[in-house]
Protein backbone atom coordinates (compact mmCIF):
# COMPACT_ATOMS: atom_id res chain seq x y z
CA UNK A 1 0.00 0.00 0.00
CA UNK A 2 1.46 3.48 -1.22
CA UNK A 3 -0.15 6.73 -0.58
CA UNK A 4 0.48 10.25 -1.64
CA UNK A 5 -0.40 12.93 1.31
CA UNK A 6 -1.67 16.35 0.77
CA UNK A 7 1.61 17.53 0.25
CA UNK A 8 2.74 15.88 -2.96
CA UNK A 9 6.66 15.80 -1.26
CA UNK A 10 5.68 13.49 1.46
CA UNK A 11 5.40 9.91 0.33
CA UNK A 12 5.15 6.69 2.69
CA UNK A 13 4.29 2.86 1.88
CA UNK A 14 4.35 -0.04 4.17
CA UNK A 15 7.14 -3.42 4.29
CA UNK A 16 7.09 -6.08 5.48
CA UNK A 17 10.34 -7.56 6.61
CA UNK A 18 11.22 -11.06 4.92
CA UNK A 19 13.61 -13.68 6.08
CA UNK A 20 15.76 -12.90 3.40
CA UNK A 21 16.23 -9.10 3.86
CA UNK A 22 17.90 -10.30 7.86
CA UNK A 23 20.88 -11.41 9.69
CA UNK A 24 21.00 -14.55 11.51
CA UNK A 25 19.69 -12.57 14.52
CA UNK A 26 16.88 -12.01 12.72
CA UNK A 27 17.10 -8.40 12.23
CA UNK A 28 17.41 -6.05 9.14
CA UNK A 29 20.45 -5.73 7.95
CA UNK A 30 21.78 -1.55 7.34
CA UNK A 31 21.78 -2.70 3.42
CA UNK A 32 17.92 -3.72 4.11
CA UNK A 33 17.35 -0.22 5.57
CA UNK A 34 18.84 1.46 2.70
CA UNK A 35 17.23 -0.93 0.07
CA UNK A 36 13.53 0.21 1.40
CA UNK A 37 14.06 3.89 2.13
CA UNK A 38 15.42 3.87 -1.52
CA UNK A 39 12.49 1.92 -2.90
CA UNK A 40 10.19 4.14 -1.41
CA UNK A 41 11.94 6.95 -2.99
CA UNK A 42 11.74 5.09 -6.43
CA UNK A 43 8.14 4.49 -5.54
CA UNK A 44 7.47 8.23 -4.71
CA UNK A 45 9.39 9.00 -8.14
CA UNK A 46 7.42 6.84 -9.93
CA UNK A 47 3.91 8.16 -8.86
CA UNK A 48 4.86 11.38 -9.71
CA UNK A 49 5.50 10.29 -13.19
CA UNK A 50 9.20 11.05 -12.58
CA UNK A 51 10.42 6.91 -13.58
CA UNK A 52 13.91 5.58 -14.21
CA UNK A 53 13.45 5.56 -17.83
CA UNK A 54 11.91 9.42 -17.64
CA UNK A 55 14.69 10.48 -16.25
CA UNK A 56 17.24 8.92 -17.79
CA UNK A 57 15.56 9.95 -21.47
CA UNK A 58 17.32 13.35 -20.26
CA UNK A 59 20.92 11.44 -20.36
CA UNK A 60 20.92 11.75 -16.44
CA UNK A 61 20.19 9.88 -13.18
CA UNK A 62 20.07 10.32 -9.60
CA UNK A 63 22.99 9.57 -7.38
CA UNK A 64 23.53 9.58 -3.47
CA UNK A 65 26.35 11.28 -2.07
CA UNK A 66 26.38 11.03 1.58
CA UNK A 67 24.06 9.55 4.28
CA UNK A 68 23.49 10.38 7.90
CA UNK A 69 21.49 7.55 9.61
CA UNK A 70 20.08 7.35 13.37
CA UNK A 71 18.89 4.37 14.52
CA UNK A 72 16.36 4.09 17.95
CA UNK A 73 15.97 0.10 17.03
CA UNK A 74 16.57 -2.42 13.82
CA UNK A 75 13.20 -3.64 12.18
CA UNK A 76 12.69 -7.94 13.05
CA UNK A 77 12.03 -10.21 10.25
CA UNK A 78 8.18 -10.45 9.24
CA UNK A 79 7.83 -6.97 11.39
CA UNK A 80 5.70 -4.40 9.22
CA UNK A 81 7.19 -1.03 8.89
CA UNK A 82 6.22 2.37 7.34
CA UNK A 83 8.81 4.56 5.09
CA UNK A 84 7.86 7.78 4.74
CA UNK A 85 10.73 10.12 2.33
CA UNK A 86 10.46 13.59 1.64
CA UNK A 87 12.54 15.39 -1.29
CA UNK A 88 12.55 18.46 1.00
CA UNK A 89 15.18 20.86 -0.53
CA UNK A 90 17.68 21.33 -3.57
CA UNK A 91 19.73 24.22 -4.98
CA UNK A 92 21.19 23.92 -8.08
CA UNK A 93 23.64 20.95 -7.78
CA UNK A 94 22.44 18.84 -4.42
CA UNK A 95 19.28 17.85 -3.46
CA UNK A 96 18.34 17.14 0.73
CA UNK A 97 15.73 13.90 1.13
CA UNK A 98 14.73 12.60 4.37
CA UNK A 99 13.46 8.98 5.19
CA UNK A 100 11.49 7.68 8.45
CA UNK A 101 11.00 4.45 9.44
CA UNK A 102 8.19 3.29 12.15
CA UNK A 103 6.67 0.23 13.33
CA UNK A 104 3.40 -0.70 13.59
CA UNK A 105 2.27 1.91 16.65
CA UNK A 106 4.22 4.88 14.90
CA UNK A 107 7.38 4.67 16.78
CA UNK A 108 10.26 5.85 14.57
CA UNK A 109 12.73 3.26 14.10
CA UNK A 110 15.60 5.08 11.97
CA UNK A 111 15.69 8.61 9.90
CA UNK A 112 17.39 8.76 7.16
CA UNK A 113 19.05 12.24 5.81
CA UNK A 114 20.50 12.51 2.33
CA UNK A 115 22.41 14.42 0.31
CA UNK A 116 21.92 13.68 -3.65
CA UNK A 117 23.37 15.32 -7.18
CA UNK A 118 22.81 14.40 -10.66
CA UNK A 119 25.10 12.35 -13.23
CA UNK A 120 25.69 12.44 -16.69
CA UNK A 121 24.90 9.19 -17.90
CA UNK A 122 27.71 9.44 -20.80
CA UNK A 123 30.43 11.54 -18.82
CA UNK A 124 29.43 10.02 -15.36
CA UNK A 125 30.24 13.78 -14.21
CA UNK A 126 28.05 15.77 -11.55
CA UNK A 127 25.53 18.06 -13.94
CA UNK A 128 23.41 20.98 -12.92
CA UNK A 129 19.71 19.47 -11.33
CA UNK A 130 17.31 19.66 -14.42
CA UNK A 131 14.09 21.96 -13.02
CA UNK A 132 11.38 19.93 -14.41
CA UNK A 133 12.79 16.80 -12.44
CA UNK A 134 12.69 17.87 -9.26
CA UNK A 135 9.65 20.64 -9.50
CA UNK A 136 7.16 17.51 -8.53
CA UNK A 137 8.88 16.78 -5.55
CA UNK A 138 7.75 20.30 -4.45
CA UNK A 139 11.03 20.73 -2.77
CA UNK A 140 12.43 23.91 -1.20
CA UNK A 141 14.48 25.78 -3.37
CA UNK A 142 17.28 26.83 -1.50
CA UNK A 143 21.06 28.89 -1.81
CA UNK A 144 22.64 26.10 0.31
CA UNK A 145 21.84 22.40 1.49
CA UNK A 146 22.38 21.36 5.07
CA UNK A 147 25.16 19.95 6.35
CA UNK A 148 25.46 16.13 7.06
CA UNK A 149 28.26 15.02 8.98
CA UNK A 150 31.45 13.67 7.22
CA UNK A 151 32.64 10.00 8.61
CA UNK A 152 36.39 9.90 10.48
CA UNK A 153 38.80 10.11 8.26
CA UNK A 154 40.31 6.61 8.10
CA UNK A 155 43.94 5.65 8.89
CA UNK A 156 45.53 2.24 8.47
CA UNK A 157 46.67 1.05 11.77
CA UNK A 158 48.50 -2.24 13.06
CA UNK A 159 44.92 -3.65 13.86
CA UNK A 160 43.19 -2.48 10.78
CA UNK A 161 40.60 -5.46 9.33
CA UNK A 162 41.18 -5.62 5.57
CA UNK A 163 38.65 -7.83 2.94
CA UNK A 164 38.62 -8.12 -0.79
CA UNK A 165 35.16 -8.07 -2.77
CA UNK A 166 35.33 -8.58 -6.14
CA UNK A 167 32.00 -6.46 -8.11
CA UNK A 168 29.68 -8.54 -9.94
CA UNK A 169 27.54 -8.31 -12.99
CA UNK A 170 24.51 -8.48 -10.01
CA UNK A 171 26.05 -5.75 -8.07
CA UNK A 172 24.99 -3.10 -10.91
CA UNK A 173 21.76 -0.90 -10.19
CA UNK A 174 19.72 0.89 -13.81
CA UNK A 175 22.33 3.67 -12.89
CA UNK A 176 25.37 1.67 -14.11
CA UNK A 177 27.18 1.62 -11.05
CA UNK A 178 27.08 -0.50 -8.07
CA UNK A 179 23.98 -0.15 -5.99
CA UNK A 180 25.32 2.13 -3.15
CA UNK A 181 23.07 -0.02 -0.65
CA UNK A 182 26.20 -3.36 -1.51
CA UNK A 183 28.82 -0.87 0.21
CA UNK A 184 27.09 -1.80 3.53
CA UNK A 185 27.22 -5.75 3.03
CA UNK A 186 31.35 -5.26 2.62
CA UNK A 187 31.89 -2.44 5.52
CA UNK A 188 29.73 -4.56 8.38
CA UNK A 189 31.20 -7.63 6.71
CA UNK A 190 34.65 -6.59 7.27
CA UNK A 191 33.85 -6.54 11.63
CA UNK A 192 34.21 -10.17 12.98
CA UNK A 193 31.10 -11.78 13.88
CA UNK A 194 31.92 -11.78 17.26
CA UNK A 195 31.46 -8.36 17.34
CA UNK A 196 28.12 -8.27 15.11
CA UNK A 197 26.91 -10.53 17.50
CA UNK A 198 27.88 -8.22 20.94
CA UNK A 199 26.50 -4.58 19.12
CA UNK A 200 23.49 -2.83 18.28
CA UNK A 201 23.77 -0.28 15.37
CA UNK A 202 23.02 3.64 16.50
CA UNK A 203 24.00 5.81 13.84
CA UNK A 204 25.83 5.79 10.81
CA UNK A 205 27.77 8.51 8.30
CA UNK A 206 28.60 7.78 4.46
CA UNK A 207 29.94 9.88 2.20
CA UNK A 208 30.93 8.15 -1.35
CA UNK A 209 33.90 9.87 -3.36
CA UNK A 210 34.14 7.71 -6.62
CA UNK A 211 32.15 5.11 -8.20
CA UNK A 212 32.93 1.20 -7.94
CA UNK A 213 32.56 -0.29 -11.82
CA UNK A 214 31.64 -3.69 -12.54
CA UNK A 215 34.51 -6.41 -12.43
CA UNK A 216 36.65 -4.21 -9.94
CA UNK A 217 37.94 -5.57 -6.84
CA UNK A 218 37.32 -3.44 -3.69
CA UNK A 219 39.21 -3.63 -0.71
CA UNK A 220 37.13 -2.80 2.57
CA UNK A 221 39.27 -1.84 5.48
CA UNK A 222 37.85 -1.16 9.37
CA UNK A 223 39.11 0.01 12.75
CA UNK A 224 37.42 -0.54 15.90
CA UNK A 225 38.13 2.37 17.51
CA UNK A 226 38.99 2.73 21.47
CA UNK A 227 35.98 3.99 23.47
CA UNK A 228 35.87 5.61 26.61
CA UNK A 229 32.40 5.11 27.36
CA UNK A 230 31.96 1.45 28.42
CA UNK A 231 28.58 0.58 26.74
CA UNK A 232 29.46 2.20 22.66
CA UNK A 233 32.02 1.81 20.29
CA UNK A 234 32.61 3.63 16.96
CA UNK A 235 34.03 1.65 14.16
CA UNK A 236 35.54 3.57 11.18
CA UNK A 237 35.52 1.89 7.24
CA UNK A 238 36.99 2.99 4.06
CA UNK A 239 36.06 1.18 0.73
CA UNK A 240 38.71 1.61 -2.14
CA UNK A 241 40.01 0.38 -5.28
CA UNK A 242 43.81 0.80 -6.71
CA UNK A 243 44.40 2.94 -3.63
CA UNK A 244 41.41 5.23 -4.61
CA UNK A 245 39.46 6.09 -1.74
CA UNK A 246 35.50 5.38 -2.88
CA UNK A 247 33.80 5.30 0.21
CA UNK A 248 34.24 6.37 4.07
CA UNK A 249 31.84 5.75 6.89
CA UNK A 250 31.56 6.21 10.34
CA UNK A 251 29.39 4.02 12.11
CA UNK A 252 28.28 4.18 15.95
CA UNK A 253 27.49 1.12 17.76
CA UNK A 254 25.67 0.09 21.21
CA UNK A 255 27.33 -2.70 23.37
CA UNK A 256 24.91 -5.28 24.33
CA UNK A 257 24.70 -6.57 27.81
CA UNK A 258 25.01 -10.10 26.55
CA UNK A 259 25.81 -11.24 23.51
CA UNK A 260 23.16 -12.78 20.97
CA UNK A 261 23.00 -16.34 20.57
Amino acid sequence: MATLGANASLYSEQHRITYYECDRTGRATLTTLIDIAVLASEDQSDALGLTTEMVQSHGVGWVVTQYAIDITRMPRQDEVVTIAVRGSAYNPYFAYREFWIRDADGQQLAYITSIWVMMSQTTRRIVKILPELVAPYQSEVVKRIPRLPRPISFEATDTTITKPYHVRFFDIDPNRHVNNAHYFDWLVDTLPATFLLQHDLVHVDVRYENEVKYGQTVTAHANILPSEVADQVTTSHLIEVDDEKCCEVTIQWRTLPEPIQ
